[in-house]
C-alpha cells in the first residue's frame, strides 16, 4: 500500500520525465565559451560607464579587451565543440553593446558632440549598422555557414579600429587642424565607411581553426594572423590600426576581384587569392 505522499511523488517524477523529453538536449560545454562572451559584455558595460565618467582612454582599452574576449569565446566554442544557437544569440547580444553602443558613445563623447544633432546621428550609425550585421550573421550561421569568411566586416573590427584611432590620436589633435572641422573631418567619414562595410557583402577572413586540417588548407591565413599578432605586440595601438587597415584593405581588394571576375550568368569564376 502506498501512502498519498508516495503517489504524489511518483506523479511528480513522471511529469518531470515528460518535461525533460520535450526539452531540446543541452550541451553543458557551452558554459566555457559563454563565460568569455559574458566577460565581453561586462567589458563593454564597463567601457560605457568609464567613458561616461570622463575616462575615455580606459574606456577605449576596455572595448579592445572586449574584442579579445570575443576572440577567446569563438576559440573555446570550437575547441570544446560547443557551438550552439544559444551561444550565437548570446554573442550577438554582447557584441551590440561592446562593439556597437560603446564605440558609438566613445566617438560622440570624444569629438562628434561638436556636431550636435548630426553628431548624434553619426554616432548612432555603428550600433544601428552593427545590429543589422549581427542579425544577418545569425541567419547565415544557421542557413548557409561559411568556414573561412565573414560576409561583411565583423562588428568587433570596426569597434577596435575606432578605439585604436582615439587611443593613437587623442593627444595629437593638432595634426587635424588643417581640416575645416578638425579631427571630425576624418572621424565622421571613417565611421560611415566602417558602418557601410559591416552591412556590405564583402568577404572578410575568419580567424582560422587551430587544427591540422585547417593548418594544411589555410597555412597562409595562419601566417598572416601571426604577423598581425607580432605587429600588435610591437607597435601596440599603432599596430592595431595597421592590422585592421590591412585586414579591411585585403577584404575590399579581394571583394573587388571577386566582383569583377563574376561571369555574366551570375556564376563566379575561381580566383586564387593566396590566403
Amino acid at each position: 500500500m502506498k501512502y498519498p505522499i508516495q503517489n504524489r511523488y511518483q506523479n511528480f517524477k513522471k511529469r518531470r520525465e515528460q518535461i525533460k523529453k520535450t526539452k531540446p538536449p543541452v550541451n553543458r560545454r557551452v558554459a566555457v565559451p559563454s563565460f568569455f562572451t559574458l566577460m565581453n559584455l561586462f567589458s563593454g558595460f564597463l567601457a560605457i560607464i568609464t567613458i561616461a565618467d570622463g575616462n575615455l582612454f580606459r574606456g577605449a582599452w576596455l572595448i579592445v579587451a572586449a574584442g579579445l574576449f570575443d576572440v577567446f569565446d569563438g576559440m573555446m566554442a570550437r575547441l570544446a565543440n560547443a557551438t550552439s544557437d544559444f551561444g550565437i544569440e548570446l554573442d550577438s547580444l554582447s557584441d551590440i553593446v561592446s562593439f556597437g553602443v560603446a564605440p558609438g558613445f566613445l566617438i560622440y563623447t570624444f569629438a562628434l558632440n561638436e556636431f550636435h544633432i548630426l553628431g548624434i546621428l553619426i554616432s548612432a550609425i555603428p550600433p544601428l549598422a552593427g545590429a543589422v550585421r549581427l542579425a544577418r550573421f545569425n541567419v547565415n550561421a544557421r542557413l548557409s555557414p561559411t568556414a573561412t569568411n565573414f560576409i561583411g566586416l565583423p562588428i568587433p573590427s570596426q569597434a577596435i579600429i575606432i578605439s585604436a584611432f582615439f587611443i593613437t590620436f587623442r593627444n595629437d589633435l593638432d595634426l587635424f587642424d588643417f581640416f575645416q572641422n578638425g579631427v571630425n573631418s576624418v572621424l565622421a567619414p571613417m565611421v560611415i565607411l566602417l558602418s557601410f562595410l559591416m552591412v556590405s557583402t564583402i568577404p572578410f577572413d575568419k580567424i582560422p581553426r587551430f587544427d591540422k586540417k585547417a593548418l594544411s588548407k589555410q597555412k597562409w591565413t595562419f601566417v598572416l594572423f601571426f604577423l598581425y599578432l607580432i605587429l600588435i605586440i610591437l607597435f601596440k595601438e599603432y599596430g592595431i590600426i595597421a592590422v585592421i587597415t590591412i585586414y579591411i584593405s585585403k577584404g575590399i581588394i579581394l571583394g573587388a576581384i571577386q566582383f569583377f571576375n563574376e561571369s555574366p550568368d551570375g556564376e563566379e569564376e575561381e580566383v586564387y587569392t593566396g590566403f
